[in-house]
């Protein structure tokens, strides 16, 4: 390691199968913590480059335990995080509104880190038990819609790399490697980002697959469709900026979509408005966020029709519902 910081001290970059190779060491736990912590902040006072996103990324799909959905056609919502906002766990939310509706979502998930509440903390709290058992997630997929991979048990390196990342508790690489690497290779995507510079590199990396994709940031700094501003969404066929009114009939303000200060209170905001007690804001978010999933999807013509489903599966309590066929697997 002394080798390659040394390298990275000089204001070098690393080619994609350099990357690939050193994210492997890290995956074997070649490195101590303190090597990996002054590696990880070398790559917060630079960008990182495409070719060591790309092998960085190589190296996780290739070691990863992967997930075999028996064909299923699924969506993952997923945020990088990192964007300092605290807000409730919108992209969580909009997965059970997406299921609700009919879809299948395979959600890829973590802990937090520089947030209070990830979808691995929310999703442990509601009793949610985490697993890798490919019979049991189609099963869950089957009954709910909706199965959720928490990204430690399928990928080595994250694992290897958790207590470093709490202990710095900022947003590192691997927030960025998060959305590229769904064990169950999701064919459609939808992916916040925390800065328009990220959502340039998402969208030519996902420009090079065969993937369905919406790339989603808030123009006042989100990794999320805020309604607290404009919305830059890119696709498979170009890119616009979205005004909170069309995406969510309405702008909503930064404290209305706060998450809380402990796990536990984010639980009870997302059981809330789960099962249709939310604030108007609150379910515009949410609606916005599940939309655009859908969108995503191809399923329906328009976004007004996607945002109309969104509407009907969490006010009719398939939403719910559909959170409840899940936990009862547990």
């Amino acid at each position: 390691m002394k080798k390659i910081l040394n390298y990275l001290f000089e204001h070098k970059t690393f080619s994609r199968e350099a990357a690939k190779e050193i994210l492997t060491s890290i995956s074997k736990g070649m490195y101590n913590d303190s090597e990996l912590a002054a590696f990880m902040t070398v790559f917060l006072m630079r960008s990182i480059t495409i070719d060591e996103l790309l092998g960085f990324r190589d190296a996780l799909l290739e070691l990863c335990i992967p997930v075999n959905l028996n064909g299923y056609n699924v969506l993952d919502i997923v945020g990088t995080g990192g964007d300092a906002k605290n807000t409730f766990n919108i992209s969580t939310l909009s997965c059970f509104v997406v299921a609700g509706a009919g879809a299948k979502v395979a959600k890829h998930g973590n802990y937090g880190v520089s947030s209070v509440s990830g979808a691995s903390n929310l999703m442990e709290l509601v009793g949610y038990k985490f697993k890798n058992d490919d019979s049991k997630l189609k099963a869950e997929l089957e009954a709910a819609g909706i199965c959720f991979l928490h990204a430690p048990l399928f990928h080595p390196a994250l694992k290897n790399v958790a207590g470093i990342r709490r202990q710095l508790g900022i947003r590192t690489f691997f927030n960025m490697l998060g959305p590229l690497v769904n064990p169950a290779f999701a064919q459609h995507q939808l992916i916040g980002v925390y800065s328009l510079e990220m959502a340039r590199v998402y969208n030519y990396l996902f420009q090079q697959t065969d993937k369905q994709f919406v790339i989603v940031h808030s123009l006042d700094g989100y990794d999320e469709i805020s309604l607290t501003a404009d919305t830059k969404v890119i696709t498979n066929k170009g890119e616009q900026d979205w005004t909170p009114e069309h995406l969510g009939k309405r702008k909503v303000h930064p404290e209305d979509i706060y998450g809380g200060n402990t796990p536990e209170e984010a639980a009870k905001i997302f059981m809330k408005i789960l099962k249709g007690e939310g604030t108007w804001a609150q379910n515009s978010v949410v609606f916005a966020n599940a939309a655009m999933g859908l969108y995503s999807l191809g399923t329906y013509n328009t976004y007004e029709d996607c945002f109309a489903a969104a509407v009907e599966s969490l006010e009719s309590g398939n939403a719910y519902k559909s959170f409840q066929n899940l936990i009862a697997l547990q």
